[in-house]
């Protein structure tokens, strides 16, 4: 069984969300499992020169896009048992950034033409090419409509993985013909046409043999008008090949027990207690472990709830708490946070930026993980949250409804605690709870950062659902 991973990003090489953890982890637990596994990527201008110096130049050859050839250079870098491949243009991916730029629909057009014309120079001709994000989307589309009959790529099967819904990298139905060689037949309601326009994510759900998304939960929502971001009506159509399968996280380099970024690497509460210590005088706030830390590690978008947050923010602080946010995003949102900030200056850390081990740091240190998304297709914060012992305080949506376990004061079960409706204080009552339980409780509260801690959400279940898709679609060629 060879597969090869088509994505936009993968860790250690260029991240810029939970795609790239995804990425990064998933392929080798496959290796694992005794799949030959190969990813295939952009080569942009941020990739670290140290990667670029072990690669290995293969071929140069043209790629269509639309009316018009560009060159694609292919290198291998052979990396932890898998090879990457890397697909190189200097005028498409020389730029620092991955994504938001004007010509990003001409850039993955040619991206996931070039994926294919680049398969005859792969160690491996794969069995099934698993795509993600909308950055992918057109590689089923453009194999079925350019390449069905060439003997090469007779029998390949696609998947197509949703990670956000919300980004479908929609463009003007011009791109048909001018970056895609594709006809009018290709813009209908089944196929690429979306409210007038293409989008290259819908390709991905219309012409993959399987579609799957981060979450059995998300699944669900998405085929709803308010998850749905406009497709839901076309995802019920395609209920039946949909499935849900959470993510999962890399133990390895998310273990307390071995993090060499942290102050202390732990295993008990005690453990914890003194890299809580070492958070508190890294940033500069009153040491006191009896001051129960409040974070968040998260892009600032509205996505993530931060209206919420902004909404009762005097309230959360007022509860005597310290808060703690790691991040950048919307300007309106930085801004609050930096006031946030001013008036509380002992209770608030506002650190806008990203800092992997400043990250890990506030992992380690923080009694509660605060997630109140509007939407939350997996989530991947809420998982190392819980590998840390920090308990994670969601809005029960998406992976974080399959994945937190709101605490049952009666039973003793949960590994956090949870709120249903997109409603500040909804919110707000849930961290008093927390708050109460953390103050007045301090066994029970023991009882459950050790039971989080005992959790496994590593990639191992996960795998094997993914497995059972692959060995599906085999069987039916």
């Amino acid at each position: 069984m060879n597969i090869l991973f088509a994505a936009s990003e993968c860790v250690p090489f260029i991240k810029t969300g939970g795609l790239g953890d995804v990425i990064g982890a998933l392929p080798h637990s496959l290796h694992e499992e005794g799949v030959n596994v190969s990813v295939i990527l952009p080569k942009y201008g941020d990739l670290p020169s140290h990667f670029q110096e072990q690669m290995e130049w293969i071929k140069s050859i043209e790629v269509p896009v639309g009316w018009r050839n560009q060159f694609c250079g292919i290198e291998k870098l052979h990396y932890q048992g898998i090879n990457i491949y890397f697909l190189d243009n200097e005028y498409y991916f020389k730029r620092h950034g991955s994504y938001g730029f004007e010509d990003d629909g001409e850039r993955f057009a040619f991206f996931s033409r070039a994926v294919l014309e680049a398969l005859p120079y792969v160690e491996e001709s794969p069995d099934i090419i698993h795509c993600h994000d909308w950055q992918t989307g057109l590689i089923p589309v453009l194999l079925k409509a350019h390449y069905n009959n060439h003997p090469l790529y007779e029998g390949i099967k696609t998947v197509f993985t949703i990670h956000n819904l919300r980004y479908q990298g929609v463009y003007p139905k011009s791109v048909l013909s001018d970056l895609l060689n594709l006809s009018d037949l290709y813009f209908h309601m089944d196929a690429l046409e979306f409210y007038g326009n293409v989008s290259y994510l819908k390709g991905g759900l219309a012409f993959a043999d399987c579609v799957t998304t981060v979450s059995a939960t998300y699944a669900s929502e998405i085929q709803t008008p308010y998850y749905g971001e406009g497709l839901d009506g076309f995802l019920r159509k395609k209920g039946s090949k949909l499935r849900g399968i959470v993510n999962g996280i890399d133990n390895e380099s998310n273990d307390p027990k071995r993090d060499e970024l942290i102050h202390l690497p732990y295993d008990d509460q005690k453990g914890k207690a003194i890299n809580k210590k070492d958070l508190q005088e890294t940033l500069v706030l009153p040491v006191d472990a009896n001051i129960p830390i409040i974070s968040m590690v998260t892009r600032l978008v509205d996505q993530k709830g931060i209206d919420l947050i902004r909404h009762v923010f005097h309230e959360i602080i007022g509860l005597k708490v310290q808060f703690i946010l790691l991040g950048t995003g919307d300007s309106q949102y930085e801004e609050s946070f930096r006031y946030f900030a001013d008036c509380y200056p002992d209770n608030v850390s506002v650190n806008l930026y990203f800092d992997e081990a400043l990250a890990q740091k506030i992992y380690a240190g923080s009694d509660l993980f605060l997630m109140p998304s509007q939407f939350e297709p997996c989530g991947i914060g809420q998982l190392i949250a819980l590998r840390y012992g920090t308990l994670p305080l969601v809005r029960e949506t998406g992976g974080l409804k399959d994945t937190v376990s709101p605490y049952n004061e009666f039973t003793g079960e949960g590994n956090g605690f949870s709120f249903a409706n997109y409603n500040a204080y909804e919110m707000l009552y849930t961290i008093e709870r927390a708050v109460g339980l953390y103050r007045s409780q301090p066994d029970i509260w023991g009882t459950l950062v050790k039971h989080a801690m005992e959790l496994d959400f590593s990639w191992t279940s996960s795998c094997q659902q993914y497995l059972e898709i692959y060995k599906d679609l085999l069987s039916r060629r």
